[in-house]
């Protein structure tokens, strides 16, 4: 069963496990979504692999994110635990993917 783990690192990463020691400016969780959606993004139009090959590709153990795309709009949205989402955009050829504001 996952889920006492993905409560714990949540919690960690809401709360800062090194409490008084500074931290990171980013949590744990921030840089799952940001790295599974841009890294999804570049798979798909920049490698032009497929969607399966994409996802086993950039799958992270625990895996607390989960990856949404928008063919449309050749963009990728990343979720962990409802609180933490990440969007990334194909621009174009030279460009590849990038983040984008959600």
């Amino acid at each position: 069963m996952r889920w006492p783990a993905v409560l714990a690192l949540a919690i960690a990463s809401a709360f800062g496990a090194t409490a008084g020691c500074g931290g990171y400016s980013n949590n744990d969780l921030e840089l799952v979504v940001s790295y599974a959606s841009k890294e999804v993004c570049s798979c798909l139009w920049v490698m032009e692999r497929d969607e399966a090959y994409c996802r086993a590709w950039t799958r992270a153990s625990p895996q607390v994110a989960e990856v949404e795309i928008d063919w449309d709009r050749r963009e990728t949205v990343a979720h962990a635990l409802l609180l933490w989402s990440s969007r990334a955009r194909f621009i174009d050829e030279r460009e590849g993917c990038r983040h984008v504001d959600p």
